[in-house]
């Protein structure tokens, strides 16, 4: 499991650091001023053609300071059991995956890592609370802070996630 580590005056998301899929530490306020979506996902999920649309929306608005972040989790019914290797190497020849993509970690439960124990606990304007399942999404605002949560049924490319990515670029 990657380490992620923060301090316990967490403000913002740019207050931690994570392991991403090579292995390098990256800070994630390498990610300040942009409009970040947070996604934890699954490379043999229901949900894993997500991956394509995902890589759509990142095309559509990474010119204009959007970024997605994915983080790979084996919390739901061992749908993710490869390595870091493996699920970059799935990642970009099934779905040619861009964006950047970090080390598998826990999203829920007693090992959960402490930037996914942040996301859930923030409130927000839509839910709050564990993560029910795979590709769930946190949209963040270019201060560092959750603005909108969305489950794993919301599309990508759904008017719903895009007129809110676009409502946040806009700011």
């Amino acid at each position: 499991m990657a380490s992620i580590s923060a301090t316990p005056e967490d403000n913002s998301l740019y207050d931690f650091t994570v392991q991403d899929i090579d292995g390098k530490e990256v800070s994630l306020s390498d990610y300040k001023g942009k409009v970040i979506l947070v996604v934890n996902v699954a490379s043999k999920c229901g949900y894993t053609p997500q991956y394509e649309g995902l890589q759509n929306i990142y095309d559509k608005y990474k010119d204009d300071g959007f970024v997605i972040l994915g983080f790979p989790a084996n919390n739901f019914n061992g749908q993710e059991p490869g390595s870091d290797q493996q699920i970059k190497q799935f990642c970009t020849l099934e779905y040619g995956v861009e964006f950047p993509m970090f080390s598998k970690i826990s999203v829920k439960g007693e090992d959960q890592s402490k930037l996914f124990s942040y996301l859930t606990s923030l409130p927000n304007d839509d839910f709050e609370g564990e993560i029910k399942w795979n590709f769930e999404k946190f949209l963040i605002d270019k201060n560092g802070f959750l603005k909108r949560r969305f489950r794993s049924t919301v599309e990508p490319e759904s008017e719903m996630l895009t007129s809110a990515i676009q409502t946040e670029l806009n700011k």
